[in-house]
């Protein structure tokens, strides 16, 4: 995919480009977006996480996930098991605002105004005929989207029931009832 290429190619601010200088990760992030490429659902979150994409390659996913050994990553873990519970993983792109890692190889940090605004071409063409929902103030901050409460501080509750909600005003926003049934639901 060209938007694999152009993000291991493209320097934002002074986060880490994981795609880079891996081979591997450009593989795994070009397979993931291939599987989905007619998803209609794109979850953004925040930035890469030191023990999640900044590891695997993949958005939320931390690379236990992917290969069953390296470091596990408890927002991954739970983003991942919402989805499936909810029957919607197959059809979730995954994803963040900032697609490397501000930070370092053992910490996270804020990404700053100038780094969203130099991923934002990644977001948008991800984003173009999907259906976006904001995970945490950042990506909502970034986008015009549903938000829901980020899984990190406790968090992993509202995340699920959020998503719950977003989903429902997701799937009447592009599907709404036919107009007769607005008037038997209310006669």
């Amino acid at each position: 995919m060209e938007l694999v290429d152009a993000l291991a190619g493209t320097t934002i601010g002074a986060t880490y480009n994981q795609y880079a200088g891996s081979p591997l990760l450009r593989e795994r992030l070009r397979t993931y977006l291939a599987d989905r490429a007619s998803a209609k659902l794109l979850l953004v979150g925040e930035a890469a996480g030191y023990r999640g994409a900044r590891v695997s390659g993949i958005p939320f996913t931390s690379e236990r996930q992917v290969t069953g050994t390296g470091p596990a990553e408890a927002s991954a873990t739970i983003v991942h098991r919402v989805l499936d519970g909810l029957g919607v993983a197959a059809h979730t792109v995954l994803w963040n605002v900032v697609p490397t890692h501000p930070g370092t190889e053992t910490s996270n940090r804020r990404p700053t105004r100038k780094e969203i605004e130099a991923a934002r071409p990644f977001l948008e063409e991800l984003a173009a005929a999907r259906m976006v929902v904001a995970v945490g103030r950042i990506a909502a901050e970034a986008l015009d989207a549903p938000y829901i409460r980020h899984l990190s501080h406790g968090g992993a509750r509202a995340f699920a029931e959020g998503l719950r909600e977003a989903l429902v005003a997701v799937r009447f926003r592009y599907n709404p009832p036919p107009a007769d049934a607005w008037s038997s639901a209310f006669l």
